[in-house]
């Protein structure tokens, strides 16, 4: 008999921010595939007993392909098994779920999405600021700042994200940034657009600081640490409640 996939978003890595609908799947699983940002004390949840399944990638580290990822999920659940495919933040935003999911759709296996925080909302969230505001910033985008090599998407929408209007939440950027604010200050973008860097968001050692575009771009040309981190640049970047806007991230 053929078992089931729930794909579940773990949001940005602190437990509390689970869903009930995430917990429960995680209590009634037989396997938990999970990535790195997943693991810790979120897998306190699991069932015990279950299989848990490190499938995590990472840049510059060595990491399971997808191919051989997508292959697990198919053989757990034709093994009959109840498969929870744990994610970072929500499973639908830069998680290549799609190709999971079609591997999953050629092999027959039924599945579910479990949505879960977005580590952009919860990055906003922790600096004290919205994402939007009436008037003035009206648009949200995300985007990728590191492509299928690893290095800055070649097909992104410059114009689009030197809207100085916009909220722009650049997600695996802190490699390409530097290159990616000279190419947007180009378009037009001022370089004193205000800008924030979250680190480890919603986990102890969780850093913010804020800072302009052109700053942020300097300091990363400079030191980049391993944490993982978001960067939102537009209007209401420099808002904020208990941050110190002088205050360093970690290098």
């Amino acid at each position: 008999m053929s078992g089931f996939v729930s794909f579940v978003g773990s949001g940005p890595g602190d437990p509390e921010l689970l869903t009930l609908k995430a917990v429960d799947r995680l209590q009634r699983a037989d396997a938990v595939l999970f990535d790195d940002l997943s693991s810790g004390p979120i897998l306190a949840h699991a069932r015990p007993g279950a299989d848990l399944v490190g499938v995590g990638k990472r840049a510059g580290r060595a990491s399971p392909r997808q191919h051989h990822v997508s292959r697990l999920l198919v053989d757990h659940a034709r093994a009959g098994m109840r498969v929870v495919r744990l994610k970072s933040g929500d499973s639908g935003l830069f998680g290549r779920l799609e190709e999971e999911l079609v591997a999953l759709r050629e092999a027959g296996v039924g599945y579910e999405i479990v949505p879960g925080v977005p580590s952009a909302v919860a990055a906003a969230a922790a600096a004290g600021i919205p994402l939007t505001r009436r008037l003035t910033a009206r648009r949200v985008q995300f985007v990728t700042g590191h492509g299928a090599t690893g290095a800055l998407p070649e097909d992104i929408d410059l114009d689009a994200l030197a809207d100085p209007s916009a909220s722009t939440m650049v997600f695996m950027g802190k490699r390409t940034f530097p290159q990616l604010a000279e190419m947007l200050i180009a378009r037009g973008l001022p370089p004193e657009t205000p800008a924030l860097l979250a680190e480890a968001v919603s986990l102890p050692e969780q850093s913010l600081h804020r800072a302009t575009v052109g700053a942020l771009a300097d300091r990363l040309r400079d030191a980049i640490s391993t944490a993982p981190a978001l960067i939102l640049y537009g209007p209401l970047a420099e808002m904020g409640v208990g941050i110190d806007p002088g205050a360093e991230a970690a290098p």
